[in-house]
């Protein structure tokens, strides 16, 4: 076979490449809450699975099937980790008690009790402290900011991994940033020790069909995107564009239409708008977290 035989063999015919051009560019307006052409993009079966991404907080009274949380970790433990440190642990929550009490600290959310899993992830320094403290060193470091950082952005990067593998198993879920409303108390719930804390959840189970969930639109690319340098030149344009398609998003979903802009400033108005979380600083001292 010559070599324009091979090309002509290497190209999809016109029918499954005509689907595949529109699956994506349903996938991008929906995304983006309006049609958009990225010229040239690459996209692939895995992009596609992520543009599909949906926060689920309906779930079917259906157990995960053997293994899943299993697989689940494997995926998180193939996340990057910052010096191999590996400074992040995960509770994995299933008793049905449990789970309402921790949906009672976490603003009373419905879909923690329904979720067959509750992953709550944990930012933590604690195994450090010991595996120093067996060596007979110490762990000074720990006490420092850049520490905790570094355990929440590892906690962070094995959750998302996590949560691209249960949606490619077609399960659903949701976080659940009200975790931190009650650190102490989350704490003595799931028996954590010193030098770590939850610092997210994250509810996976099966989606009931009877409630699905939808594609939520984000800010468009220019307000994220900064090539080379910071600009804003294009930001207050996108917004009120962003305004718009969202309250159409709210509209078609049966929602109360608030502006993304007045929604962003009311949730950042000053500590009233936390949700207790302004005295997170104090929580990780009590905690054993130190943030010289």
């Amino acid at each position: 076979m010559g070599s324009a035989d091979r090309g002509s063999a290497d190209r999809l015919p016109d029918g499954p490449a005509a689907e595949a051009n529109e699956r994506a560019a349903g996938a991008l307006a929906a995304r983006y809450g309006h049609p958009v052409e990225l010229a040239g993009s690459p996209l692939n079966p895995v992009i596609d699975a992520l543009l599909a991404h949906r926060s689920v907080r309906a779930y079917l009274d259906r157990p995960l099937a053997p293994g899943t949380l299993e697989a689940l970790i494997a995926a998180a433990q193939s996340a990057a980790t910052s010096s191999n440190l590996q400074a992040w642990s995960v509770v994995a929550v299933e008793d049905k008690a449990r789970k309402a009490r921790l949906s009672v600290l976490a603003n009373d959310q419905a879909h923690i009790r329904e979720c067959p899993l509750l992953l709550v992830w944990l930012a933590d320094l604690s195994r450090l402290d010991r595996t120093a403290s067996a060596l007979g060193a110490a762990a000074g470091a720990n006490r420092y900011l850049e520490m905790f950082l570094v355990a929440t952005i590892d906690a962070a990067l094995a959750a998302q991994n996590a949560a691209v593998a249960a949606e490619s198993m077609g399960l659903g879920t949701v976080y659940i940033g009200a975790m931190r409303n009650h650190p102490e108390a989350v704490a003595a719930e799931l028996g954590l020790p010193p030098d770590s804390v939850a610092v997210f959840g994250l509810c996976v189970g099966h989606p009931d069909p009877e409630r699905p969930a939808a594609v939520k639109p984000r800010l468009a690319q220019s307000t994220v995107l900064h090539r080379e340098r910071y600009s804003t030149d294009h930001e207050a344009q996108a917004v009120k564009a962003y305004d718009s398609a969202m309250r159409a998003f709210q509209a078609s979903q049966r929602m109360p239409e608030v502006d993304w802009s007045r929604h962003s400033t009311n949730r950042v108005a000053g500590p009233q708008s936390l949700s207790g979380r302004d005295r997170l600083r104090e929580a990780l001292t009590a905690l054993g977290i130190r943030l010289d």
